[in-house]
């Protein structure tokens, strides 16, 4: 007997969408929130970039630069939110979901080209300081953090659980430390005249990124490689599975995201002969909904023959015994008695 079900989740949708689970950002009043921080930035930035070049301050410039990546990132996480809203048709099984994802691993890497350009020019100014108008540079920083702080709020009333807004929150929380660091850098300046700050400040803010664009990638490049999400280990889960009295083995076993906050999970599971595959099935659904918020279930759940059932003859691993089953199974084999993963 053989049960193939997909979606193992509740389809009573209410105000916060599928039960157990939320699918990403597409909320209007997101949407609304994303465009009031796009607009505050983008004015600034036109008006910094000009002081910036009039002061002669990197620092300002560099600010100005990031300003405009949180203008893209905002611009493709809004992009990425009306791409994720459109159903599931034809080939893309599951929509384009992803578009969020990859709108986030694009915030990154562009986090990280923007601090291998400031690191350059923050080194080369270092041995060759020009001279920087403090004033203009602390007082123009001073209105940038006031910006920032209100274009950062506006993304914090979004929907951060979604990677692609979470992308965008990070590049406006990293140009709010640069102001800070910049302007520092201007009261230093104008205190004591060492123009060199302005520099040391930049390669600070360089280091901010790189922290927050490693971070983006490395999570992005995570669901699109189909690694487990950081929070789930599937050989625990497997575990739990196994120890369900009626089951005899969970193999091919499978964890993955679809976007920000769907885990999907995929099995096949055997159990006793005289098992109910169906009060099974609904058993470990629960577990994995409830224990795990899996909502995104597909367990293949069959008969074990009586020879799976057996002890296994010396030499002979649980995986080979698996292959009965499944002509290239996946994995480790999970099993109540105690076994190697």
């Amino acid at each position: 007997m053989s049960e193939h079900i997909e979606h193992g989740h509740d389809h009573s949708h209410g105000p916060g969408g599928h039960a157990g689970h939320s699918h990403g950002v597409s909320a209007d009043a997101d949407r609304r929130w994303l465009f009031a921080a796009l607009a505050l930035i983008t004015a600034y930035m036109a008006v910094e970039v000009l002081i910036g070049i009039a002061a002669g301050s990197l620092a300002l410039i560099s600010d100005a630069a990031h300003m405009l990546t949180d203008a893209a990132s905002i611009v493709l996480a809004l992009v990425a939110m009306r791409l994720a809203a459109r159903p599931a048709r034809g080939g893309f099984t599951y929509g384009l979901k992803r578009a969020e994802i990859l709108s986030a691993q694009l915030n990154g890497v562009t986090l990280l080209l923007l601090a291998a350009w400031l690191t350059y020019e923050a080194v080369r100014r270092l041995f060759d300081p020009p001279s920087v108008n403090g004033s203009l540079v602390l007082f123009t920083a001073l209105a940038g953090i006031v910006v920032n702080i209100a274009a950062a709020y506006c993304i914090s009333r979004a929907n951060r659980s979604s990677l692609n807004v979470e992308g965008a929150y990070q590049h406006i929380l990293n140009d709010l430390f640069g102001f800070i660091a910049t302007a520092v850098a201007g009261l230093v300046v104008l205190t004591t005249g060492f123009a060199r700050i302005d520099a040391v400040v930049t390669l600070v803010v360089v280091a901010l990124m790189v922290r927050a664009g490693y971070g983006l990638v490395r999570e992005s490049g995570r669901i699109f490689l189909e690694a487990a999400p950081v929070d789930l280990a599937p050989d625990a889960i497997g575990d739990r599975l196994a120890a369900n009295p009626s089951v005899t083995e969970v193999h091919d076993l499978h964890v993955w995201t679809i976007t920000s906050g769907q885990p999907a999970l995929s099995a096949h599971v055997l159990v006793t002969p005289e098992g109910d595959c169906h009060g099974v099935r609904r058993d470990l659904e629960h577990v994995l909904r409830h224990d795990y918020k899996i909502g995104h279930t597909t367990l293949q759940v069959d008969h074990a023959p009586a020879r799976v059932l057996t002890v296994a003859r010396p030499g002979e691993a649980a995986e080979d015994r698996a292959h009965a089953h499944c002509e290239d199974a996946h994995g480790p084999v999970h099993r109540a008695e105690p076994h190697a993963h």
